[in-house]
């Protein structure tokens, strides 16, 4: 936050006297004042304060603290991370830690002393700022290479490949399901390569009709078929100096497949209707959602252009095994999606967390954006629920931390006798532990 702009704090108080001492005291911050719950509950949605001292105790529940811990309530959940410090009369201690429990900060109590306030308030700014600049910080570390989140061990690996290929003009292949982000890779690859001041050039195999395939890659000179009105360049020659992407290779056509394993052997192309060779300078990456090996054993797709383009695999996992990206590309999602739509939400409930993380995500990626768009529209609150969301949390789902790790531990057991053959010394050795150590966990496990 700049600071030629005064930091905003919520006032809720509806006693005047005190509103008046407490806006004098705190004129380095731009103060709003709110009387009641439903001022208070507005002043937030305008002012998105930092920080919100509430008196409990308001109207028309001047005399109880239920007014107030409704307040407390709504507050917290449009505005997460607001700090809010509640003021309690004295000797009121047990109502102070019930409303911390609700989502307060910090409570104090009355009477007002100016000077303990201040440092309340302060600390409440510094730790607001601290959390806020965490979340850029977390948020730039889970972008390992340009357009890529992720904080996945598997997607790590594969983002250090891209950093080791990119520079190269090496002809690579990026497989994975429909909606893992294949063209975001690519992008990626392109954009860390010394390519990047060039064009990146998108075509996709399986949206072009095959008649027309030919001369949307190649291009066509002026009166080369009917309607040809003018020498026209092709997405290859466009694409000179830069990267192509063939997204869906696997859809196309076996007719054309032998022109694109000229071009890449030879790296010079004809137009349609023309008899003049042209040189072209362009890194070419191919993905594809098909199995190629089955295509070229079914005689679908050429062997020869198979090994051509597949000089470097790179094999995308679907979301539903990248751990903990489903929750992390989802409040980037989130975030992004807000800002286009102009939408005040500021992240997920925790039934909406517990949901995204418990469902499978056929759809991977494109499904989850497709998802947050709805959601973001549909809430009506700060927070998107899974009811927003569309999704329901399974009732089986378990972030248990002993059960993961009697999972893991089980898992690991059986996998090292199975690679030892059943020789227990070797598999003890192989986990690092001694022979009855290992004895005593198969009869623990019941392996």
């Amino acid at each position: 936050m700049s600071k030629d702009i005064p930091k905003t704090l919520l006032i809720v108080e509806d006693d005047t006297g005190i509103q008046s001492q407490l806006r004098w005291h705190f004129d380095q911050f731009h103060v709003v004042i709110a009387g009641d719950r439903q001022e208070a509950i507005a002043a937030v949605r305008q002012h998105e304060p930092a920080v919100v001292i509430q008196d409990l105790g308001l109207p028309p529940d001047d005399e109880g603290v239920e007014e107030g811990f409704k307040c407390v309530q709504e507050i917290t959940k449009l505005a997460p991370s607001t700090k809010i410090i509640v003021v309690t009369g004295n000797h009121d201690y047990e109502n102070a830690v019930r409303a911390v429990a609700l989502g307060a900060y910090d409570f104090y109590q009355k009477p007002i002393d100016t000077k303990t306030l201040d440092l309340i308030v302060h600390r409440a700014y510094n730790i607001f700022d601290l959390e806020q600049e965490n979340a850029k910080l977390q948020e730039s570390q889970s972008a390992p290479l340009s357009g890529i989140i992720t904080a996945d061990t598997q997607m790590l690996k594969l983002c250090k490949t891209i950093e080791k290929i990119a520079p190269t003009t090496v002809t690579c292949t990026i497989l994975g399901e429909s909606g893992t982000g294949k063209e975001v890779f690519s992008r990626a690859i392109h954009n860390a390569s010394p390519r990047k001041e060039f064009r990146f050039v998108a075509i996709n195999c399986a949206a072009v009709p095959e008649n027309l395939m030919e001369s949307e890659l190649f291009g066509y000179e002026k009166g080369s078929f009917t309607g040809a009105a003018k020498k026209t360049l092709g997405k290859v020659e466009t694409a000179h100096g830069g990267t192509l992407f063939l997204d869906e290779i696997g859809d196309m056509p076996l007719s054309l497949q032998a022109k694109l394993l000229r071009f890449l052997q030879e790296r010079v192309i004809e137009r349609v209707g023309g008899r003049e060779e042209i040189p072209v300078d362009v890194r070419v990456i191919c993905a594809t959602n098909k199995n190629l090996e089955e295509m070229v054993a079914e005689g679908t797709f050429r062997e020869d252009l198979f090994y051509r383009i597949c000089e470097m695999v790179i094999d995308l996992p679907p979301l539903r095994d990248r751990s903990g990206d489903k929750i992390l590309l989802a409040r980037h999602i989130l975030v992004r999606v807000a800002n286009e739509q102009h939408r005040n939400i500021t992240g997920f409930t925790p039934d909406a967390a517990q949901a995204i993380e418990a469902y499978n995500w056929p759809g991977n990626i494109r499904e989850l954006e497709n998802k947050i768009k709805r959601a973001t529209i549909m809430c009506e609150s700060k927070q998107v629920s899974a009811d927003d969301l569309g999704i329901t949390t399974q009732e089986n789902f378990s972030i248990n931390l002993r059960q993961v790790r009697y999972s893991a531990e089980k898992n690991a057991i059986k996998l090292a006798i199975s690679m030892t053959d059943g020789n227990y010394s070797a598999a003890a050795k192989l986990l690092g532990v001694t022979r009855p150590t290992l004895y005593d966990l198969v009869k623990k496990y019941d392996i």
